[in-house]
């Protein structure tokens, strides 16, 4: 796995590592300025890791943004819901104020992002200036590279926060203070950009660079462009508090789904990347295999000593065991409602969402194994990420070490899928929906059949599918949040949400017949708990014939709850999409010479 180095900057303007290969064919390093640092391949390279350095900070995406980006939603939530006025809790709950104590430092992920942004400029004038890219390949990829990092970075602080500073240039007097930009203009360059990348930049395993997933290909720059098209294209909240499409008649909804038709398309055509078996995926994943020409098309790359994938959004172990050296897993958890929107024969489910917890006996050595044990139906974990599925035991006691996966090939599918539809009608998309439908039902056609006829019955219906489908598929990949604020359905799902968590706890509606209880015993190989009563058809009645060796009570509620399950999803009183994005914190507002608010937002 790659490192994410610490790296020196040189004269101010750049920024390198080098290998003592590099320093024999390099220029000596009192002569390295940006002239001679982007006019040498193996030099201007070094460029990237210093731009992944700001990804892997402490308060960046390592230990901020990936575990409270995302939720509160339908999908994902913060494990602590029942709580409401805590900093963590109100990063989550759409009640989110300026001097949060979570975010609000110099060192938070708005300061690295830009960090990496300032440095991604830096590197994008001298390799324009000295790189020679129309005629040096090598220079060519760096520069496609460092492109797309730049777009990654302002598309995490566009979901973030909304319309943003843009910086295109390296700072300078004139800029060193600007207002929030409109973000169409940040989606416009960065759309330009990224079709400049494409063309740029190789396919998996078309390059010794791009045989890893840790590195920036083709099919990534494509599907970012795909991706951020979908995002400009649709709803959002904007400067002036209101929630609608951009008036920019470049930025249509047309136009953009468009671009997203011709970018997806393109990926799949190349037969670069695959769709594997959804357990062999995570598997894979989870194993830190990064090879490219799989499922994964880019990772955010951490090393062993950083990165909080599974310590934030895993499985939980309660106790270190042979599997893990730390006792972590389940900040951010799965909305109990989605375990019960998956069909049971859905091969997805049993992956993405986990009914248990790891403990261990305390006589046991903290290296002896540990066994399964039901958690609480407020409190189920994402399957995708865990311990007991790497391929090394983790020993560090605040990170795993495991790779983000940034993008997958059933993200493309399925926009190739929406946008299709938009365009052409249901009849033309389903052959990418059921891509998608069949790796969900491997052995029951008759599911796929029963999903694609109603799916393709209308585009209203095809949409429709999609949103749901979107929500099985990507559970804890932190998709959801961005994915309803474009649709515009933030809101409203967060009030179905609502309705069906109170019925669900109150076994009411469709979830009427479930049982109230859980029946459970570990099995015979001493790890794995066998859990009845979790799928509709079961019945208290029969749990407690089937020979199980313990029951409990399976609900959301617990002694000391601050409020209700349903109530903490969002703040009382507060509408999300009057806070569909946190504020600029106030360190930064104070250091803004005037130039920054949060006047459009409800705080």
């Amino acid at each position: 796995m790659k490192k994410i180095i610490t790296l020196s900057l040189i004269l101010t303007a750049t920024f390198t590592t080098w290998s003592c290969n590099d320093i024999l064919e390099a220029p000596t390093k009192s002569s390295l300025d940006e002239s001679v640092i982007f006019s040498t391949p193996s030099l201007a390279e070094g460029v990237i890791p210093g731009i992944l350095q700001s990804f892997g900070e402490t308060n960046s995406y390592r230990g901020r943004y990936l575990v409270f980006y995302g939720t509160n939603t339908d999908v994902e939530v913060y494990s602590s819901l029942k709580t409401i006025n805590d900093d963590r809790s109100l990063l989550t709950n759409y009640n989110t104020n300026v001097q949060n104590a979570q975010m609000n430092t110099d060192n938070n992920a708005w300061a690295k992002f830009y960090e990496g942004i300032e440095r991604a400029n830096m590197a994008i004038r001298g390799l324009r200036n000295y790189g020679n890219v129309a005629n040096n390949t090598a220079m060519a990829q760096v520069l496609g590279e460092v492109l797309v990092l730049r777009a990654v970075l302002y598309n995490d602080l566009i979901k973030g926060w909304g319309d943003v500073p843009a910086r295109f240039e390296p700072i300078n007097t004139e800029t060193t203070y600007l207002p929030r930009s409109d973000r169409d203009v940040i989606y416009k360059q960065l759309l330009a950009d990224l079709e400049e990348a494409a063309n740029l930049l190789p396919w998996p395993n078309e390059s010794n660079v791009t045989r890893s997933v840790e590195r920036v290909s083709k099919a990534f720059a494509k599907g970012l462009r795909a991706r951020l098209a979908l995002a400009a294209g649709g709803y959002a909240q904007r400067l002036d508090g209101a929630v609608r499409l951009s008036t920019d008649p470049e930025l249509s909804k047309d136009k953009m789904y468009a671009i997203a038709k011709k970018e997806c398309l393109e990926i799949i055509q190349s037969n670069t990347v695959r769709l594997l078996g959804f357990e062999e995926l995570f598997k894979r994943f989870n194993s830190e295999n990064t090879m490219a020409g799989g499922e994964s098309i880019w990772e955010i790359p951490f090393s062993e000593g950083r990165g909080r994938v599974i310590f934030d959004l895993g499985v939980r172990h309660i106790k270190t065991n042979k599997y893990t050296g730390q006792n972590r897993g389940g900040t951010t958890v799965a909305n109990p409602l989605i375990w019960y929107e998956f069909d049971r024969e859905d091969v997805r489910r049993e992956v993405s969402v986990v009914p248990y917890e790891w403990d261990r006996a305390s006589a046991d050595a903290a290296d002896a194994g540990g066994f399964q044990v039901p958690t609480t139906l407020g409190r189920m974990y994402f399957g995708k990420y865990r311990y007991e599925w790497m391929s090394r035991r983790v020993t560090s006691t605040n990170d795993d070490g495991l790779n983000w996966m940034y993008m997958r090939y059933a993200d493309v599918v399925l926009m190739a899928a929406e946008a299709i539809n938009e365009l052409d009608g249901p009849q033309a998309a389903a052959p990418y929906l059921k891509m998608i439908a069949d790796r969900a039902f491997p052995s029951n056609s008759t599911k796929v059949n029963a999903l694609m006829t109603t799916a393709t019955a209308s585009k209203t219906d095809f949409f429709n599918a999609i949103v749901d489908q979107r929500a099985l598929e990507f559970t804890g990949e932190m998709l959801r949040k961005g994915d309803l604020i474009r649709w515009n359905l933030l809101g409203t799902k967060l009030v179905e949400a609502k309705t069906k968590l109170q019925q669900l706890e109150n076994r009411t509606g469709k979830y009427a017949n479930l049982p109230t209880k859980i029946y459970y015993k570990t099995s015979a190989d001493g790890e794995r708990v066998e859990i009845y009563g979790l799928n509709f058809g079961n019945t208290d009645a029969e749990g407690a014939t089937l020979g199980y060796t313990a029951n409990k009570n399976w609900t959301m509620s617990s002694t000391g709850d601050q409020s209700t399950y349903w109530d903490a999803l969002v703040y009382p009183g507060k509408d999300p999409n009057k806070q569909q994005y946190w504020p600029i914190w106030q360190f930064f507002i104070e250091g803004s010479n005037g130039q920054l608010n949060n006047s459009h937002l409800n705080l």
